[in-house]
């Protein structure tokens, strides 16, 4: 480069080996194609069970931002297995996962995620251990042939979502602010333990006083 008047001296660097720095991977098809004949291999030694892996439960996403959404759960909860009247040893067997660590907090997940059993239960084909003598529960010689390995996922989850009709705001909407009514609970609560401390002291020196006139 030319020096222009009294300008800065050229000082360009353009002996870098950028090319001993470049990263290349020529490989990312047969990666592809490794994982694909992977998922084959896995799928013919788990068959006939489904390839998915177990049945996971309805859940709800956690903090306030995301509770209102559902996903699918690590496992079933002890309450819910003995409510559709399955063995919590057993369960994993037939190809139902179990957290023994979750708790149910709601009435209504207890009981979509018991449905959700008692549906599962009601379409598996159990293959009996030995062909010979098939135990109580095991699926009928017919059942059996019938069977088909499932690929994708057993029983997705389907997001429901309620549509309210539009309708005229009324009087009482338009006067209720729900900013105050929101302080004001957040105030209850903070306040609870105080108030509650200075009830009882009241109720205390009220009692003194009516035991000291008598």
């Amino acid at each position: 480069m030319a020096k222009v008047r009294n300008g800065r001296i050229p000082n360009v660097h353009f002996k870098k080996d950028w090319k001993n720095r470049v990263k290349t991977w020529f490989n990312q098809p047969m990666r592809a194609k490794r994982r694909r004949n992977n998922r084959i291999k896995k799928a013919r030694v788990v068959a006939p069970r489904p390839v998915a892996g177990p049945l996971r439960p309805i859940v709800h996403c956690q903090t306030f931002k995301y509770h209102t959404k559902v996903r699918a759960g690590r496992g079933f909860t002890l309450e819910e297995l003995k409510a559709a009247g399955i063995y919590k040893k057993f369960a994993p067997t037939i190809g139902i996962s179990v957290d023994h660590r979750r708790r149910n907090k709601s009435v209504e997940g207890l009981q979509a995620n018991v449905q959700r059993l008692k549906e599962y239960r009601n379409k598996l084909i159990l293959f009996p251990k030995k062909a010979s003598k098939p135990k109580p529960g095991d699926s009928t010689e017919a059942e059996v042939k019938m069977a088909t390995q499932l690929a994708g996922t057993i029983m997705p989850i389907k997001r429901t979502y309620k549509t309210e009709k539009a309708r005229a705001i009324t009087d009482e909407e338009k006067k209720h602010s729900v900013f105050r009514s929101m302080r004001m609970a957040r105030a209850n609560a903070r306040l609870f333990g105080i108030r509650a401390k200075r009830r009882k002291e009241k109720e205390e020196e009220e009692r003194d006083k009516a035991t000291k006139k008598k």
